[in-house]
């Protein structure tokens, strides 16, 4: 009887199934587009294509870990490190040794340029793409000429005809530790490396900016050796030389296959954690939105049939019926809008995962996974989510006694019960703790926390719902009865139907709580990293790439500035990040190593200091200076030791020497750059910030800056607030997306339930009609009814976002949310044009249905 029922139900009454199948259908889309990401950073793997010769790869891990003790169970916290880890060269010697080893060959890369030099003569070509350099031992064979000495470089065909240079002749070229003449010494074959460049071996290890250390070793076998038999040996040996090294050195690996591509590109590492953080963290509050829509939804029409489960009641319909006739329409529902709801997720995530990689936070070598799983996923949750929403709306017609189902159906449902208000409550409460919690977190684990601290105000709010509404109801009606017949009708409907207009307002309230609480948490930290900017920039002129994807400015480029007329004082800004403990979980902060005389950095970076002085940073490499909200959160003070790791993961422990308070924007970590150059990828500077002289031709300056290196453009302070701004362009993109997708759901979403509850007074419109009420006047009290839910959603919803981004904003920034009315605006008016669309348009409809088949109403 109940699968009966169930296809009866569903067959001749589509309509009253359309909004769970949209909301069922929607949730979908969001949860399979998420897993998809979510697949893509658990799977992701890149064929090696440098590496691709050489069956066997040593690496250093591209994570740092930290061990975490919860509940007496151990846990490893991983996070990506900012640069690439090295190996130590000297290992490579005990990897040959290894038996079945044909060769163990250090790969010891960077990018040079040709550019001028001492002695060289013509401009710069700035056009050249940078070129891949090496050691002259693992050059390829000799076409020509002879292997490199002191002072000389190898180069390929192709690389020569671009320099236009023949064998004898001199390129001035620019590495990390400067710009200087080299004669060619002959032309070698194209390498598997893609190596172009190749200098005499300790030319090449001084010019790599980290000299006896190499970016991985590659391992051959001997003839009939396999590759991962000699994978086991050679991590034994690996193994056996790591108990000599010290705690701090990084952990290495011994990888085959396409594994071999994590160490090719460390790059991968930090998009896996991307798209798993995304997928997985974003993924889950987006599911648990859908889940917590859907179950609304479908509790909202299993209500609006109360009278039909009645009727099935008193004509003899067993409760057990009751909850599987509900069942089997969810089943029937659920699985259908599950497989329809996967090509919009997928269409989501195509899209969201190619401006990922336009975007730079994944590298182009990956591609998207779409597997089954996110589908099977979207389905078991969507089944799952509507049956448990149809179990529980399915209690109350399933207990109504049979002799009185249709006159306790007909009744107002009662208001929420002691135990429901009291986990609301604790919802609620728990909100405001997780909120204060967040402010103590960096920007974006504060914007990954504040939407936990939103879904536990979400679920407060739904638990509370009637209460909620009935008193909303009660202030905003007192001014709607002023407003005539419609404002009264419209005040008398919402009090007597409070559970009915909680429905309405969910939705609503997330849209605003959701899309406020993201975009604003952003701008607000976009505004106080450019106020910082402005404030601490106090430089003349500003050198930097012409290509920001470029790998930079030689180290020698702020003293060869310095030493141009009209210059006071020149410094080198090296950017890279550091990583830190902060709450049982692993942050990477914006560093900047800063070269030449720190006493005259204020002359160029004016960081507002609080404690001790910059001028210390010039005491040696073992020193640091933080952001003052940074050495809050770490409890340090001017004097302590700092336990922080480098960019390759390296620990280390500098005494701290000042504090200051612009560090959002510019750079929360402070270290000289002698103690940073050989923990980076590669050891360019960013930028080099000028002092003028007071007095000196600006003009003229600008014109000898241009010329001291290829490729270098020169600005005012605002090029630095650019560099700034695309620093934090990703997080500002990803917030906004997830707001435009979180939002975009849950607006339609509170569309769909908004034209559910209109359509479904069809008999109350009708009796309206009968009994003299004119059209207009339906209108009227519709339109006011938009407006309280309207009303009523803005301020909860505001509400909602102001309580999560108050104690986030001042932990982060030190100051109150930023709130740009050029975009709060917009979002208050497309709330109440939503509102009052979605109850007006349903509405129109109504009013076309003759007064005495509407007051008939459906039996």
């Amino acid at each position: 009887m109940s699968n009966g029922l169930a296809r009866a139900a569903v067959r001749f009454r589509p309509a009253s199934f359309v909004g769970s199948f949209v909301a069922l259908l929607l949730g979908a889309a969001v949860i399979a587009g998420c897993g998809a990401l979510l697949q893509t950073g658990l799977m992701a793997e890149v064929t090696p294509q440098r590496y691709a010769h050489a069956p066997v790869v040593v690496a250093a891990e591209p994570y740092t870990s930290i061990t975490v003790v919860r509940a007496e169970d151990a846990e490893t916290i991983d996070a990506p490190l900012p640069e690439r880890a090295r190996v130590d060269t000297a290992l490579a010697a005990r990897v040959a040794a290894v038996p079945g080893v044909a060769s163990a060959v250090p790969d010891q890369s960077f990018p040079v340029r040709q550019g001028p030099g001492p002695g060289a003569s013509g401009p710069a070509r700035t056009g050249q793409q940078p070129l891949t350099a090496g050691s002259a031992a693992v050059a390829g064979p000799l076409v020509a000429g002879r292997a490199p000495a002191a002072g000389e470089v190898l180069l390929t065909r192709q690389a020569a005809t671009e320099a236009r240079v023949r064998i004898g002749d001199p390129v001035a070229l620019t590495a990390p530790e400067g710009t200087r003449d080299y004669r060619v010494s002959g032309l070698a074959a194209p390498s598997p490396l893609g190596t172009a460049v190749w200098f005499e071996p300790a030319e090449a290890d001084r010019l790599s900016g980290h000299p006896g250390r190499a970016d991985a070793l590659l391992v051959t076998p001997e003839k009939g050796v396999g590759a991962q038999e000699l994978a086991a040996r050679v991590e034994q040996a690996v193994a056996t030389a790591a108990k000599g090294r010290g705690a701090d050195a990084p952990e290495l690996q011994v990888l085959t296959g396409n594994d071999r591509g994590m160490a090719e590109l460390p790059a991968l590492a930090a998009g896996k954690t991307y798209l798993i953080g995304l997928g997985g963290s974003f993924g889950g509050v987006a599911a648990m939105t859908a889940v917590f829509v859907v179950m609304g939804t479908i509790a909202l029409a299993v209500t609006q049939r109360a009278r039909e489960f009645a009727l099935l009641r008193a004509i003899g319909a067993t409760p057990k019926q009751i909850r599987r006739t509900i069942a089997t329409e969810a089943m029937m529902l659920a699985p259908a809008a599950g497989l329809l709801g996967a090509i919009p997720g997928y269409a989501l995530a195509r899209w969201w995962f190619g401006e990922l990689v336009e975007r730079g936070a994944v590298p182009p070598q990956v591609t998207l996974s779409t597997g089954v799983l996110p589908v099977v996923a979207a389905v078991l949750l969507s089944t799952l989510s509507a049956l448990g929403a149809g179990r529980l709306a399915a209690r109350r017609p399933a207990k109504l006694r049979p002799g009185q189902a249709l006159g306790e159906a007909s009744l107002t449902p009662p208001g929420p019960g002691r135990v429901r208000i009291g986990f609301g409550i604790g919802f609620c409460a728990a909100a405001v703790s997780l909120a204060a919690v967040a402010s103590q977190l960096a920007g974006d684990a504060a914007a990954t926390t504040a939407l936990g601290v939103v879904m536990c105000f979400l679920v407060g709010v739904v638990l509370l719902g009637p209460l909620i509404a009935r008193a909303a109801t009660t202030v905003l009606g007192l001014p709607l009865r002023a407003a005539g017949a419609p404002g009264s009708l419209a005040a008398d409907n919402s009090s007597a139907n409070a559970h009915r207009l909680a429905s309405a307002i969910t939705p609503l309230v997330m849209v605003i709580a959701f899309c406020g609480t993201l975009v604003f948490l952003q701008s607000t930290i976009r505004e106080a990293s450019a106020r910082n900017v402005a404030d601490a920039v106090t430089a003349d002129h500003v050198l930097a790439p012409a290509d920001p994807a470029g790998p930079g400015l030689p180290a020698g480029t702020a003293d060869r500035a310095a030493a141009l007329p009209g210059v006071a004082s020149a410094t080198g800004i090296l950017r890279t990040g550091t990583v830190y403990e902060s709450m049982d979980n692993l942050v990477t902060a914006t560093t900047l190593g800063v070269s030449g005389n720190p006493a005259n950095l204020p002359e160029v970076l004016d960081l507002g200091v609080r404690t001790g002085s910059l001028a210390a940073l010039g005491t040696g490499r073992d020193t640091v200076a933080l952001d003052a909200g940074l050495a809050d959160n770490l409890d340090v003070k001017t004097g302590d030791r700092v336990p922080l790791r480098l960019g390759d993961g390296t620990h280390v422990t500098p005494r701290l020497v000042a504090t200051y308070t612009r560090g959002l924007g510019v750079g929360q970590v402070l270290m000289p750059r002698a103690a940073l150059a050989a923990h980076v990828t590669t050891p360019y500077d960013t930028q080099v910030l000028i002092a003028a002289k007071p007095g000196a031709d600006g003009a003229a300056l600008a014109g000898a800056l241009g010329k001291l290196t290829p490729a270098a453009t020169v600005t005012d302070a605002a090029g630095y607030g650019v560099q700034a701004d695309l620093a934090q362009e990703l997080g500002s993109w990803a917030n906004t997306v997830m707001a435009a997708v979180l939002g975009g759901f849950a607006a339609i979403s509170a569309a769909n339930t908004l034209v559910m509850t209109v359509l479904d007074r069809r008999r109350e419109v009708g009796l309206l009609r009968l009994s003299g009420t004119t059209r207009r006047q339906v209108k009227g009290m519709m339109r006011w009814e938009a407006l309280v839910v309207a009303a009523t959603g803005l301020l909860l919803g505001a509400g909602i976002a102001w309580t999560t981004l108050l104690p986030i904003a001042r932990g982060v920034t030190g100051a109150g949310p930023h709130i740009p009315l050029v975009v709060a605006a917009p979002l208050a008016a497309g709330a109440v044009l939503l509102t009052v669309l979605s109850m007006g348009l349903p509405t129109r409809a109504l009013l076309r249905v003759r007064p005495l088949e509407a007051g008939a109403g459906k039996q």
